[in-house]
């Protein structure tokens, strides 16, 4: 399909979405609902650049009167878009010293060299990168490593896929690991809410992203006892720049630690997340650690990414200012005589498997201020809703466009699509069930 016919397709469903609201809803929340149609529709068949359509919304918005102008790019400059700033930068530095090539190796040796203890630990590996570097990021860097690793076809598959569901899987072990949970902390942010301290983050999402790893492992080792593997090892020692990127990182983690508030022991710093992170990823320009060069590493920030955040807060923005969350929440309040548990469920499902077939960052900027809405509404507990439905953005394993992630392993040539659908409906469903479960029982002691 080429652009004229993509942008078609966008205007046409924008338009129809249009109309089709208009039977529900006000003329400017309809209005809303086109336009975020367009939008996801361009972001969905990459009819225009990333970068381009999460700009969108600054020209949109205002001209349908949906926002003012001022109201609409505020959101371009969130606070929490400079803390994903640091955290860019800081992938920037892994990459540069290759400390991720380090990092796998020392990850590596720790299994036995058979097919099982490789596909742990690819999906180990995989999982603690995706937590500081982008899930695409971590998944672009780890599969050509592990595609040499055998010429065995079912092998590579296998390889391939542990990498891509580990980063989708540990993406959300941190609060920058994955957009959805930078706009779970926007949305919070704006709500006043409060907010959830990144090494409380880390408790919380730990044994959920361990239980996980360990069965995606497993799912996928399923059936290669029989088959013989040789890895060779290259563990070398780290260089003087490799270490200076450690400290840095070491001292963040630790500042981090010290600033989370845990109640009623510790009261924390008090210090802004945002300014640790952007401050930790700026030292990397400065003595003694001159890691980046501005003219050189400031280029490989993806800025279309920070756009997109900023596209994704004001679509919620746009939701809260129009009435348009309110008015769907009303409409959803009828499901809130069934259990919390049960509630959980449906938000858990729904997500996870609309997720696959669209942006995970566009729905969950559509879907987070709906819950808010229907959480106040009902009662409910609102942070648990909308922590549950962002990670549940996450886990998508079903289908290539799901996420960046899944699309990196079918590109590489070794992933059939119907590996993907078979292994990914067995963890769609162990996701929700245990995103649900944890949440419910222990999420609720956090939060």
């Amino acid at each position: 399909m080429n652009h004229y016919k993509k942008l078609a397709l966008a205007t046409f469903l924008g338009v129809a979405f249009f109309a089709l609201a208009l039977m529900l809803f006000t003329q400017t929340q309809s209005l809303l609902i086109g336009t975020i149609a367009f939008l996801v529709t361009l972001w969905t068949n990459e009819g225009l650049p990333l970068g381009v359509v999460s700009l969108l919304p600054i020209i949109l918005f205002p001209s349908f009167g949906i926002l003012a102008t001022k109201a609409t790019t505020i959101n371009y400059a969130h606070p929490i878009i400079y803390l994903f700033l640091g955290g860019f930068l800081l992938a920037i530095a892994v990459e540069k010293t290759d400390l991720h090539h380090y990092i796998a190796d020392k990850v590596l040796s720790l299994f036995p060299s058979t097919p099982r203890g490789i596909i742990f630990s690819l999906a180990l590996t995989s999982g603690l990168l995706s937590s500081i570097l982008s899930n695409t990021t971590t998944t672009l860097l780890l599969i050509p490593i592990a595609l040499f690793l055998t010429q065995n076809k079912k092998l590579k598959m296998r390889f391939a896929l542990a990498i891509a569901y580990g980063a989708s899987v540990g993406g959300i072990l941190t609060p920058i690991g994955t957009p959805p949970n930078l706009i779970l902390f926007g949305i919070m942010s704006d709500k006043s809410l409060e907010p959830i301290a990144f090494f409380e983050w880390m408790m919380m999402v730990a044994p959920l992203v361990f239980l996980m790893l360990f069965f995606v492992s497993f799912l996928l080792s399923i059936g290669t006892k029989k088959i013989s593997i040789e890895r060779e090892k290259h563990l070398q020692a780290l260089t003087h720049e490799q270490k200076r990127v450690l400290y840095i990182l070491g001292g963040l983690i630790a500042i981090l630690m010290v600033n989370a508030k845990i109640e009623p022991y510790w009261s924390g710093l008090g210090m802004s997340e945002p300014v640790i992170l952007l401050g930790s990823g700026l030292l990397l320009f400065l003595p003694p650690f001159k890691i980046l060069d501005w003219e050189e590493d400031s280029k490989k920030v993806p800025f279309k990414i920070m756009f997109l955040f900023g596209a994704g807060f004001s679509i919620a923005k746009a939701f809260s200012a129009t009435g348009l969350a309110d008015e769907i929440a009303s409409h959803l309040l009828s499901f809130t005589y069934l259990p919390p548990i049960f509630l959980l469920l449906i938000v858990a499902s729904l997500i996870t498997f609309t997720t696959e077939i669209t942006s995970n960052t566009a729905l969950i900027s559509i879907m987070l201020p709906v819950i808010y809405a229907i959480s106040v509404q009902s009662g409910i507990d609102v942070r648990l809703f909308m922590m549950v439905a962002t990670v549940c953005a996450s886990y998508a394993f079903m289908l290539p466009i799901a996420t960046p992630s899944n699309a990196i392993a079918m590109s590489s040539g070794s992933v059939k699509i119907t590996d993907m659908l078979r292994y990914g409906v067995i963890l769609n469903f162990v996701g929700i069930f245990l995103i649900v479960l944890i949440g419910e029982y222990f999420w609720t002691y956090f939060i």
